[in-house]
């Protein structure tokens, strides 16, 4: 089967997933009108929020989990813009980006589809749906306290794990805050994935030491932002120590003869 994404028409509505899990979200749209308000409808396993709340749902024909998350404007603008975009919105590369980067071997959620809904001057709404990752937080739950199934230094070797896999594929995230990496239970121990992919900025010939700098320096401004607003046990020392220490691990994966 192949898993090239399909796109149909609901109305004036456009739906768009891949072959296992579209005829649900058409038929979804069909009878709810958007695919947020029939997520919200759903019982919810736990809480979950970004800007706005995410609702937790199963597909009803494919049995699939999934996230459903609204779009919605961030930065100084985004009072003004707030949910509405311009076409084509950010769902089609973040789709697209989703699926190059796991191929590649960089773990990060899996966006299943979404739907562009019409809205005023010619702009629209957008819905986005991922395939739920079961049992998982991100980091700023893990600093805070607030995942008992992994301890904070086992979620930041996990971390420095996808940092190293991140600069050796060129992918900057200039987002890459603690809310943006997701920790998971796994056969083997705790997995570092990377959400909200639509923003990365991937460039193979990129050096790994430029990445792993842009990454590291975004990543430790939001520990310490972190820290301010909720007050987690991440000391100035422990900061520099990550740092050096995804240093080292980088270096010794660029001249693994002078191990």
């Amino acid at each position: 089967m192949s898993h090239t994404p399909l796109t149909r028409a609901v109305g004036r509505a456009d739906v768009t997933g891949i072959p296992t899990a579209v005829d649900d979200l058409v038929e979804i749209v069909r009878e709810h009108d958007t695919l947020y308000d029939w997520a919200a409808e759903q019982p919810q396993p736990r809480a979950m929020r970004g800007r706005a709340p995410v609702y937790v749902a199963t597909l009803p024909e494919c049995g699939i989990p999934v996230v459903v998350r609204h779009g919605w404007h961030g930065g100084l603008l985004a009072p003004l813009t707030a949910d509405r975009f311009r076409r084509p919105t950010r769902a089609p590369v973040e789709m697209e980006r989703s699926a190059a980067l796991r191929a590649a071997g960089v773990p990060t959620t899996e966006v299943l589809g979404f739907a562009r809904y019409p809205a005023s001057f010619g702009l629209c709404h957008v819905d986005v749906v991922t395939r739920l990752v079961a049992d998982a937080a991100d980091l700023g739950m893990v600093l805070a306290g607030l995942a008992p199934f992994v301890d904070c230094e086992t979620a930041l070797a996990s971390t420095q794990r996808l940092l190293i896999q991140l600069a050796s594929h060129g992918v900057i995230h200039p987002d890459l805050n603690v809310k943006n990496i997701l920790l998971r239970p796994t056969a083997g121990g705790i997995e570092a994935l990377i959400i909200d992919v639509d923003v990365v900025r991937w460039d193979p010939s990129r050096s790994p030491d430029e990445t792993m700098r842009a990454n590291v320096a975004r990543l430790t401004r939001s520990v310490r932002k972190w820290r301010t607003h909720f007050g987690c046990d991440v000391t100035d020392a422990r900061i520099a120590a990550f740092t050096d220490s995804v240093a080292a691990e980088l270096t010794s994966a660029s001249h693994p003869d002078e191990r």
